[in-house]
């Protein structure tokens, strides 16, 4: 069995009996084996509870049932999730030893949908940084580069996923920790809509069933090799859950289009707000070029009554009022409700520009990130830190500057697919950002893209 073949791929190799479940997850350990040393994308190995879940599914056939679309699918989840009977330490050492009694809510789904979770990836410490190391489990290497950090805090998941350990992983992302570690590994994924699927059970800690704090601007969502994996992931994942699920129920509207040179297309491929490195303008460019000659209808600048100086200043602060939440008695006083409110209908303003935009346009295309993945760097503080370019340094934390904040502090999806190359044949990807709840749309884009790009392709180390 291809060990990089899509999620849908290997569900139907498992279903027609080409492959039995437990011969693919033998396999898929075999190759975390062989491979995953170098690496340290995966951090905890779910081999038991794997293969028995496997001679589950496999018995399902034998008895003419199939469990759903991801029936025998090897899939890796974050280690930031809660998994029954094992640790969610998010980097944390306290935390080696406190096992989960529950699994969480989105990785229930997948596994009622058939996929078998094989183990759990790299972190930062409590996923705070656009890199994936911690005293628990030290450091993930970019399986393109081993030198280089895969991203974060989703950057085992993005590695696991480009050296072919796993079909699909589960991540989350609050400032672009699904997006930059796809666009430094060459790969798919997916940020949904604010609140499309449920985050029950993605905490430090064990978790016991009870509720998760509310969103409004983390998400959780899955990585890929393949863009329409990411719509068979998200079908599964999105929707009602517990109680609610008496009153409504959620679908996934239709994309607008499916041929590239239907769509309306606004884009911006540098700023000077927030500048690019050249070694990434380039597939930036390039893309855009393509795009052109396929048909597609493009128009390059920011939505009118875009200011986003003001934006990022209402991302920070709500993002500061999200990680600061826990620390009772100790919040400064300019984290009150009565500004949160404030910075909140300023975050949905925010949006309404961008929906009004929608009507004229379909999708907007902007960089994952101003650099290509970069070598380790654990020097802190984490505020001092910079990135090498071809135009000089520049600071580390611009990673969530404006190119990741557009879309956490909307809400709106946003799909990252690969585009190709720097000079240094490191992986670059574009993000693509969709109206609110029409994740199809922007994931349409994605596979799409793939008519004027490589899409994914296998680290060359990797590849076999």
């Amino acid at each position: 069995m291809n060990p990089f073949a899509t999620a849908a791929e290997t569900a139907a190799a498992v279903r027609n009996k080409t492959i039995s479940a437990r011969e693919l997850v033998e396999l898929t350990f075999q190759r975390i084996d062989a491979l995953n040393p170098a690496l340290n994308a995966i951090v905890g190995d779910l081999r038991a509870s794997a293969l028995s879940r496997a001679t589950e599914a496999d018995k399902a056939l034998t008895e003419g049932r199939v469990l759903g679309p991801l029936h025998g699918v090897p899939i890796t989840i974050k280690e930031s999730f809660a998994y029954r009977g094992t640790p969610n330490t998010w980097g944390l050492p306290d935390l080696a030893h406190a096992v989960s009694p529950r699994t969480a809510v989105a990785i229930e789904r997948l596994e009622s949908a058939g996929a078998i979770v094989v183990g759990k990836t790299n972190v930062p410490v409590m996923l705070a940084d656009w890199q994936s190391y911690n005293p628990m489990y030290g450091t993930t290497n970019n399986p393109w580069d081993l030198s280089r950090t895969p991203g974060g805090s989703t950057g085992g998941g993005a590695a696991a996923l480009a050296a072919g350990l796993g079909a699909l992983s589960m991540g989350s992302d609050l400032s672009g920790s699904l997006r930059i570690p796809a666009h430094f590994c060459g790969v798919y994924t997916h940020k949904p809509s604010l609140n499309v699927i449920e985050m029950d059970g993605l905490q430090p800690g064990p978790w016991d069933g009870s509720p998760g704090p509310p969103m409004d601007l983390a998400v959780i969502g899955p990585m890929s090799r393949d863009a329409g994996d990411l719509a068979v992931a998200l079908e599964v994942l999105a929707g009602a859950t517990g109680d609610a699920r008496k009153a409504w129920t959620w679908r996934m509207p239709a994309p607008r289009h499916t041929r590239l040179q239907d769509f309306r297309i606004g884009y911006i491929v540098d700023d000077p707000i927030a500048p690019i490195s050249s070694e990434v303008r380039k597939p930036y460019e390039h893309l855009i070029s393509a795009l052109t000659k396929a048909g597609a209808t493009l128009k390059r600048g920011w939505p009118s009554g875009i200011d986003l100086r003001a934006a990022a200043e209402t991302y920070g602060y709500l993002l500061m009022s999200f990680v600061t939440a826990d620390l009772t008695g100790k919040r400064p006083s300019s984290f009150d409700h009565a500004r949160w409110l404030r910075e909140t209908q300023s975050r949905l303003a925010f949006r309404m520009i961008w929906q009004k935009y929608f009507e004229s346009y379909d999708v907007f295309l902007l960089p994952a990130s101003f650099t290509a993945a970069f070598p380790h760097d654990h020097s802190e503080p984490i505020d001092k830190r910079v990135v090498k370019t071809p135009e000089g340094p520049r600071p580390y934390v611009q990673n969530s500057s404006y190119w990741i904040s557009i879309a956490s502090l909307s809400g709106l999806p946003a799909t990252v697919a690969p585009i190709g190359f720097t000079d240094e044949g490191l992986p670059v990807g574009v993000q693509i950002l969709a109206p609110m709840w029409e994740d199809g749309t922007s994931i349409e884009v994605a596979a799409l893209l793939s008519e004027v790009t490589n899409g994914f392709v296998a680290p060359p180390a990797y590849a076999k």
